[in-house]
């Protein structure tokens, strides 16, 4: 994993878990309503594939766990907001799904998906398809609509989000592959 080049195990890992939590909610900050959605369109599932990517299946997960727990107490959502009404609201099942994204794409990372543009690529769109899947559930359950217009509003207005944030992180994660190349090479 591109975090393991960093020493000092335990220390290392809890920083790593927690930078994991701020960068979901400093991109989770970048929020856009799309009407008639009441799901905003926000950076983070491209945070969800980025730290699943660099920190691993385990740490990831954990990370977008500890993001939706600190989230009950601290207005760390989307908008600033938190509480129960988020988990329980239309979005909650979006945050229970960053949870498995994160691993799955933390999995699929360890395993060597995040070195090349193609499989980095495969990986976010893996881990955008689970939050999805958790994502329409919990919309579902929360607004009462018919699956349709839940597919629509949770889905299908967000398919070219998707692709973009799964675009991005596929020329990152490479990236930084070749970049920690070169800085081990060098020491």
């Amino acid at each position: 994993m591109l975090a393991d080049a960093i020493p000092g195990a335990r220390v290392r890992d809890a920083v790593l878990v927690l930078s994991g939590v701020l960068l979901t909610a400093l991109l989770a900050q970048v929020a856009i309503m799309v009407p008639p959605s009441p799901v905003p369109v926000t950076g983070q599932t491209l945070a969800v594939g980025l730290v699943g990517a660099t920190l691993g299946a385990r740490r990831g997960a954990l990370a977008l766990a500890l993001y939706a727990v600190l989230g009950l107490f601290l207005p760390i959502f989307a908008d600033g907001a938190s509480g129960w009404s988020v988990i329980w609201g239309a979005n909650g099942g979006y945050l229970v799904g960053f949870v498995f994204a994160a691993f799955a794409i933390g999995w699929l990372a360890e395993r060597g998906a995040d070195r090349k543009v193609l499989t980095a690529f495969l990986a976010f769109v893996v881990g955008q398809l689970i939050v999805f899947a958790f994502g329409l559930a919990g919309l579902k359950q929360a607004v009462g609509e018919s699956w349709s217009w839940t597919i629509h509003n949770g889905f299908s207005i967000f398919i070219v989000g998707g692709i973009i944030k799964a675009i991005i992180g596929a020329a990152v994660l490479p990236s930084a592959w070749q970049l920690a190349r070169r800085v081990d090479r060098k020491a």
